[in-house]
């Protein structure tokens, strides 16, 4: 059977849970389309968030790979369709506030996702769950773990569907934090399960 690593990240900045850290561990395990599913929890934290993802990568050996990011303040599931050379933003769990730095100096400027994340889109639109493609995934760390997960398949040259998915917040998230939209936790798995039954 084919194996697909998933992964989620922690809690970071003013968001107290991370609905994709709760996604990740309930399939854990599961069976969904053609993939048996292992989850991994990523850190916040730019100097280990990738490193871990590629050492995670070597140890499951995946066929396919997404990971998912909360999007605070987007109201659809939106898969990424390019991650760049560069870390930007707010300070991460540990401190470290990046400015205009580059994530690899032998990378490419870019890198498109290989994922179906139009078919995904499409798939989830017919299933009533709002999405689309996003031509953004930010400068945080879910473009970091994007971008090196991108990097090292193309490094090793593997033949391999990968990507980022982020998602909206959940009822329970927005409920602590106050001022962002949300979906039910079971719409949000739902949609994830419709994107991983899209990678065939």
């Amino acid at each position: 059977m084919k194996k697909l690593l998933i992964t989620g990240f922690e809690p970071f900045l003013d968001f107290p849970v991370n609905p994709t850290m709760k996604i990740a561990e309930e399939l854990n395990g599961l069976v969904i389309g053609e993939y048996l599913i292992t989850a991994k929890i990523l850190p916040v934290d730019f100097k280990q968030a990738g490193q871990k993802l590629i050492a995670y990568m070597e140890e499951v050996e995946p066929d396919a790979v997404i990971s998912l990011g909360l999007a605070a303040g987007r109201f659809k599931i939106t898969p990424e369709r390019i991650a760049v050379n560069v870390n930007h933003g707010p300070t991460d769990n540990e401190g470290h506030k990046p400015i205009d730095e580059m994530i690899s100096s032998d990378g490419a400027d870019g890198y498109f996702s290989t994922l179906p994340y139009r078919i995904m889109v499409n798939k989830l639109l017919e299933n009533d769950l709002p999405a689309e493609v996003s031509d953004t995934a930010g400068t945080y760390l879910c473009n970091h773990v994007m971008y090196q997960a991108l990097y090292y398949i193309k490094a090793k040259n593997l033949n391999i569907p990968a990507g980022f998915i982020h998602i909206p917040a959940s009822h329970e998230l927005a409920v602590l934090h106050g001022k962002i939209p949300s979906w039910s936790h079971e719409d949000l798995k739902k949609g994830i399960r419709i994107c991983i039954e899209s990678i065939s």
